[in-house]
């Protein structure tokens, strides 16, 4: 059986043509499936960074805000993300945490949403913790109630009270894909501004954020973008929303005259109105850097490999696992998965580190569930094979 497996693995890289983009990244020889958690470093990376630290900064000092560009940074970089997330120009911008942004967007989708008698915020039950924390936040700061919904009882939640809706277009412990263009038209059906979590899908899926109407979004980039650990995130405010976009958090980089330094704010026209105070550059610029992997490649042939990665390697689980040792999380269903695997395992927590220690880098999620992100730039369908055989042996040990 392995070495069919194994046969299989080796034809299927042979045809994968993605295949040439692994050489883009800095590995060694364990297979790595974490890149859900923190993308691998692009081997370019470095490189570039050290210009930036030893001309720019070193020898131009200040004048590389002009001469180096670092000013339009967060607009130049957001466009780039763009196409990967279905936006056309203009309407990303990069800077701030993932959290940060989480409240800009959902304090700005209440404000969208104009009316008082919209007393309730709705968030996925089932979000990552930091999602529902700025939320109940934002809802407190505004004078509304937080309301959680599973995902799959938002229709039934939403109606006339509802002024905004956080949703995760892919759940973080579970894989689970939710449908974000069904979704977000039930939001619209119900009159409520719909703010979208990207963290697990940008760079992994097509996203399609203008051709289903999606209000805000927010999404990080040290996962499926590899921009680092702790680079930068970005904020999506649809066009159709920016003249009205009212951050919560206005600096003078969003100003529309940010050097006049007035004391009373006038926002920006654009996306622009999305940034607060000065980029992190040395993150912003390793980020632009690590974006050149993208460069002539489609996200619809990394998801077309994505699914058929997962699927290959659910096959070799199976096949390699002792029956009932694990259940996955992860929804069979194409439509309904992202790109990774979770297991539910017992003794998970000994499990991972046993899979670490021979070369399988996934995560855990306590108490009992492994995770295994499949990123299609670099990951094949070998390292699918091998992760599942040393997860057999584990689990048979």
């Amino acid at each position: 059986m392995s070495e069919s497996l194994a046969r299989r693995a080796a034809a299927l890289d042979a045809a994968d043509e993605l295949a040439g983009a692994r050489k883009l990244f800095a590995l060694d020889d364990a297979v790595y499936l974490d890149g859900n958690s923190l993308g691998a470093l692009p081997a370019h990376v470095p490189d570039r960074i050290a210009d930036v630290v030893t001309r720019q900064w070193g020898q131009l000092r200040i004048r590389s805000w002009t001469e180096g560009d670092w000013w339009s940074a967060p607009e130049r970089i957001g466009d780039r993300i763009a196409p990967l997330v279905g936006a056309a120009p203009g309407q990303i911008v990069v800077g701030d945490s993932t959290s940060v942004n989480v409240f800009k967007a959902v304090v700005g989708a209440v404000r969208l949403s104009g009316d008082p008698a919209r007393t309730d915020v709705l968030v996925d039950a089932t979000t990552f913790p930091t999602d529902g924390y700025i939320a109940e936040s934002a809802a407190r700061m505004t004078g509304r109630r937080i309301v959680p919904v599973a995902p799959g009882e938002l229709a039934g939640a939403l109606g006339p009270a509802t002024a905004a809706v956080l949703l995760n277009h892919v759940d973080y412990r579970s894989g689970r894909l939710h449908d974000l263009p069904a979704l977000t038209a039930a939001v619209h059906d119900a009159g409520a501004v719909a703010v979208w979590d990207l963290c697990h899908s940008a760079g992994a899926l097509p996203v399609g954020l203008d051709a289903h109407g999606v209000d805000l979004a927010v999404g990080c980039t040290y996962k499926y973008l590899n921009g680092g650990p702790g680079s930068p995130a970005y904020l999506y405010v649809a066009h159709r929303h920016q003249a009205a976009f009212d951050s919560p958090l206005p600096g003078w980089t969003s100003h529309e005259d940010p050097f006049a330094m007035s004391p009373a704010y006038a926002a920006a026209d654009g996306a622009v109105r999305g940034r607060v105070g000065t980029p992190d550059i040395l993150s912003m610029l390793a980020l632009e850097a690590a974006l050149d992997v993208w460069d002539g490649v489609a996200i619809e042939t990394v998801r077309a490999k994505s699914l058929a990665l997962t699927d290959f390697f659910l096959e070799c689980v199976a096949a390699y696992v002792p029956d009932g040792a694990v259940t996955s999380l992860t929804p069979a269903a194409h439509a309904e998965r992202g790109s990774q695997v979770a297991l539910r395992c017992a003794d998970a927590p000994r499990v991972m580190d046993e899979l670490i220690a021979r070369g399988v880098i996934g995560d855990l999620r306590r108490p009992d569930v492994l995770r295994f992100g499949f990123t299609p730039l670099y990951v094949g369908f070998a390292d699918a094979e091998r992760a599942a055989r040393v997860l057999g042996e584990v689990l048979e040990g």
